[in-house]
């Protein structure tokens, strides 16, 4: 198939198809006579990884290591576990940082009274940190 082709198969843009072949998660594919890219179901499998795979937030090192590992069935799965729990880690604390982001804008908001700029109470947390309830510094 062609890159348009596999493009629609897995859901992914045609550059970013190119994209992970520059980077080196897909393999250059062999070229037609024509000299188009030519995919089959091992390319289209493997595509479909990837993109699971930085749905889920991971990033791309990490997604060439977890494709190493798929690559060479024989070796121990616990660098991918390893891999899996420092991404939860990392996802928990994100999602702590944005629940107290949620909070803080949730009493921001409640303080606001309507009316002028000018004593709009949204601007004047803004404008001053000490006014805020948590420390949210982190989320940004």
């Amino acid at each position: 198939m062609k890159i348009g082709e596999l493009s629609k198969a897995v859901g992914t843009k045609v550059e970013t198809i190119r994209y992970y072949e520059r980077i080196g998660l897909l393999p250059p594919p062999p070229r037609t006579t024509s000299n188009y890219r030519s995919y089959g179901p091992a390319e289209v499998q493997r595509l479909a990884f990837i993109r699971h795979s930085r749905e889920l937030g991971f990033k791309i090192e990490e997604v060439r290591s977890l494709l190493d590992l798929s690559d060479h069935p024989e070796r121990d799965c616990r660098a991918a576990d390893q891999i899996a729990s420092r991404h939860l880690e990392q996802v928990t604390e994100k999602i702590a940082q944005l629940v107290t982001l949620r909070n803080e804008l949730v009493r921001m908001i409640g303080r606001c009274r309507g009316g002028l700029a000018a004593d709009c109470r949204v601007i004047e947390t803004l404008g001053n940190h000490g006014l805020c309830g948590d420390s949210h510094r982190s989320v940004c």
